[in-house]
């Protein structure tokens, strides 16, 4: 049925309509949420989860037969399903599984799928909170973990209350990211936040709970670059909450910009508040990966995000062919020596142009220039990624590039970066 032309609900959307499931409040519950939408609806939430699943899910709502089916289908999606799992029901999967809404009531699906991600939110922060507890009777000095020798355990010499508040509280939250890579250049438009982007994504495509922080300030492209422009960071009980697309959690002062021509113009002392908040009050959650994409250079930005994790797992630097490019490699390199960051490797980007008729890689600049300076710097090569214009479409698209085109040139180099980084092992704290 055409609901876009005839405005009538599909006979799964009227079926939940006229006989919802799971409606009305359920006790006891451990996650529960209220939201009204931009319509003046509002809708509620009960969850029930056991073992971190959602074993039971319910609803009611103030609004239209639409309303009641989006409530309906959207607990029946969430059921059986992980805490995490369930907060990535979306409004495309509500109207896909009521096969369809008039176009006037889709919102309806948004406000279910946003109840239900706040329903879950908010049995993750009871279940930290009551964690976070437990941790505290067992060391009351330290918020964070039980470890004595945990940075976090003692207050520095001359520490105010709310530095050591401030830096127990970052240090709780990367304690729970298992590996922390910055992916930095010398100069830019050699590709680095593409790299990060597909980095990212592929990692998530691999099973792994991924977040990806821009630290660009000046100029933040990875919002454009999966597609989130005009999508706003929102906040749940005094924490940040990432933008997410997919599992992919990604934070970006794009965000929080009114307009995208908006500049920036800050100095040193308010780019290292913002990364610290970014990191600090922001609900990361559990994370196996974090990416970090830097501006170009050695300056505030890589050097604010080194002294604040203390402990990076590795860097990945990314250069283009050309001497000009290459030579600036080095000072990457040497940064992260003085910093003592690991360098995961070198990747050589725009090596060659791959024709998307024939598949053939040709030469346009020249080449060899990144895996000389990584021989000559004693630092790992890991590959060539020439030039495919499906990167950016890809980027456009919000798709890993390294899936959706597996067996071109481009691709494979990349894997290479994505092996790299996956092989890490995390550090012992």
């Amino acid at each position: 049925m055409d609901t876009s032309e005839t405005g009538s609900l599909s006979p799964q959307a009227l079926d939940h309509a006229e006989n919802p499931r799971n409606i009305g409040p359920i006790d006891p519950h451990n996650g529960h949420a209220r939201v009204t939408g931009p319509c003046g609806e509002t809708m509620e939430f009960w969850i029930l989860v056991e073992r971190d699943k959602v074993e039971e899910a319910s609803f009611t709502t103030t609004g239209c037969d639409s309303s009641r089916a989006c409530g309906s289908m959207a607990t029946c999606l969430a059921k059986s399903k992980t805490v995490e799992d369930a907060t990535r029901v979306g409004h495309a999967d509500i109207l896909s599984a009521l096969g369809g809404l008039p176009p006037d009531t889709e919102h309806c699906a948004l406000l279910a799928a946003n109840t239900l991600k706040a329903a879950c939110r908010d049995f993750l922060a009871r279940r930290d909170t009551k964690m976070g507890e437990e941790r505290s009777m067992k060391d009351p000095d330290c918020g964070s973990c039980e470890k004595s020798q945990c940075p976090a355990f003692e207050r520095e010499k001359g520490e105010s209350d709310r530095d050591f508040a401030d830096r127990r509280q970052l240090h709780s939250r990367l304690c729970r990211v298992g590996r922390k890579i910055l992916v930095m250049s010398g100069k830019g438009g050699v590709g680095k936040s593409t790299v990060a982007v597909n980095l990212a994504m592929a990692l998530t495509m691999a099973g792994k709970r991924v977040g990806l922080l821009d630290v660009d300030i000046h100029g933040p492209s990875i919002p454009t670059m999966l597609g989130l422009e005009g999508e706003q960071v929102l906040t749940h009980m005094d924490e940040l909450v990432p933008v997410e697309i997919g599992p992919l959690k990604v934070l970006s002062l794009g965000f929080f910009l009114r307009n995208q021509d908006d500049a920036v113009i800050w100095r040193g002392p308010m780019k290292m508040g913002v990364i610290k908040q970014f990191l600090k009050d922001a609900d990361w959650g559990d994370l196996d990966f974090l990416i970090i994409d830097s501006p170009p250079g050695t300056g505030d930005e890589p050097l604010s995000v080194c002294q604040l994790i203390g402990d990076l797992d590795g860097a990945v630097i990314v250069t283009t062919p050309q001497k000009v490019a290459a030579v600036d490699v080095r000072k990457s390199v040497m940064f992260c020596k003085q910093l003592r960051v690991p360098v995961v490797g070198v990747v050589e980007n725009m090596s060659g142009f791959v024709c998307p008729k024939c598949g053939e890689a040709t030469q346009i600049l020249r080449s060899g220039g990144g895996m000389k300076i990584a021989e000559d710097m004693n630092v790992p090569f890991l590959g060539a990624i020439p030039i495919d214009p499906a990167i950016a479409e890809s980027g456009d698209d919000g798709r890993a590039f390294v899936h959706s085109h597996a067996e071109s040139p481009a691709a494979r180099a990349m894997r290479g970066v994505v092996d790299a980084v996956a092989a890490l092992d995390r550090r012992t704290q």
